[in-house]
């Protein structure tokens, strides 16, 4: 069975929630929005960290080296602005070759963090029509307090600081892999992670969906059901189903009928092929169908074997590739398809998928703006 991620729980575990601010009406004066992921980027966001109080030890230099590869990849296109522990320079210096070997540099920023989903604990940035640029903190608690968070709570205003720009708390607790969106007025999200009391006790549909529009410039917003309970995240959105452009969706298709995925990716299709987006039109659905073999080296249940977590950067779709030559190819060709202007990279990044990630969940992506 092939899942997201694994519930990597610990003993000591950060309590209660934060003690959220009201929402901040005024943000809806700026008509606040998030671009698009495929619109031109100032930087990627990362966090170079493997901790063994998380991570099993045979995973941690794998792990390593996979979060170099990405930053160097990316680096080809556009800067990288890397978190890192200071007990973790020289390592992370020695994997990426030096900071500046690249085509863009990389930066390495020191801080102390819980771990490195820079998707979820990082912030989100919005702008608005005049590209003034915000960081939404949308008050990170460990997926629902399933982990370690304390420092980790600390990443989105860290990393908005570094920025140079404000942040506009929300009243809601959830992460960046929580929502996809178009740029354009549409969201596609799932009930399991976001309407979760581990999240957002007391809080219905209509709640979530006021705030979020508000903070994202969303006029509609589709509903995934998702599942609870099966990995850590509770069904991320980013797992299942992303936006190449508006109207175009690349949804994942489970192959393993052991999955419990196996019938939730087909409803997510159902639901999909049936919604149309804020403008009214109908959705172009591309199927990206899961690899039935990865590489035996992590063939666990936490192993995350899905495509659709690849990473939009400035000319460039970074991929992941799982060792089934078959799946692998059929997967970078269709991505190739639909993004012809880009340089497809794809690479292999089996830590990180053995902890239930992706590439796209160890990026935060800062769009072009004035701050």
């Amino acid at each position: 069975m092939i899942s997201r991620r694994d519930f990597f729980k610990l003993s000591i575990l950060s309590c209660g929630y934060f003690l959220l601010p009201a929402f901040n009406a005024k943000a809806s004066n700026y008509e606040w929005y998030m671009p698009d992921e495929g619109e031109s980027h100032k930087r990627t966001w990362m966090a170079f960290i493997a901790s063994y109080d998380i991570w099993e030890e045979k995973q941690v230099p794998v792990v390593q080296y996979n979060l170099a590869t990405i930053a160097k990849t990316i680096a080809k296109y556009e800067p990288v602005s890397m978190l890192i522990r200071k007990k973790d320079y020289d390592i992370a210096y020695k994997l990426l070759g030096g900071l500046n070997s690249h085509n863009y540099p990389i930066k390495l920023i020191e801080f102390n963090m819980n771990d490195l989903w820079m998707r979820d604990t990082g912030p989100s940035f919005i702008v608005n029509k005049k590209r003034n640029k915000a960081a939404v903190n949308f008050n990170f608690n460990g997926w629902g307090r399933d982990q370690v968070y304390k420092l980790d709570a600390k990443v989105a205003d860290f990393v908005a600081k570094k920025a140079g720009v404000k942040t506009i708390k929300s009243n809601l607790v959830l992460e960046g892999g929580c929502f996809e969106l178009d740029g354009h007025g549409t969201g596609i999200m799932t009930e399991s992670c976001i309407l979760n009391d581990n999240r957002n006790p007391g809080k219905n549909k209509i709640d979530v969906e006021n705030e979020l529009k508000l903070l994202l410039g969303l006029n509609k917003i589709i509903w995934l059901k998702g599942v609870k309970g099966k990995d850590i995240t509770d069904g991320h959105t980013d797992f299942y189903a992303r936006f190449a452009r508006p109207g175009v969706i690349i949804v994942s298709r489970e192959t393993d009928h052991e999955s419990y995925d196996y019938k939730i990716t087909r409803q997510n299709i159902e639901i999909l092929k049936s919604s149309t987006d804020a403008k009214g039109n109908p959705l172009q659905i591309i199927i990206l169908d899961t690899p039935m073999h990865i590489n035996s080296a992590f063939e666990i249940d936490s192993f995350a074997a899905g495509y659709v977590g690849y990473y939009i950067c400035n000319g460039a779709i970074i991929m992941q590739k799982f060792g089934d030559v078959a799946a692998d190819s059929a997967a970078r060709k269709k991505l190739a398809k639909v993004f012809p202007k880009h340089h497809i990279e794809q690479i292999s990044i089996d830590g990180i998928a053995s902890g239930g990630g992706s590439i796209h969940c160890a990026t935060q992506q800062e769009p072009i703006g004035n701050l």
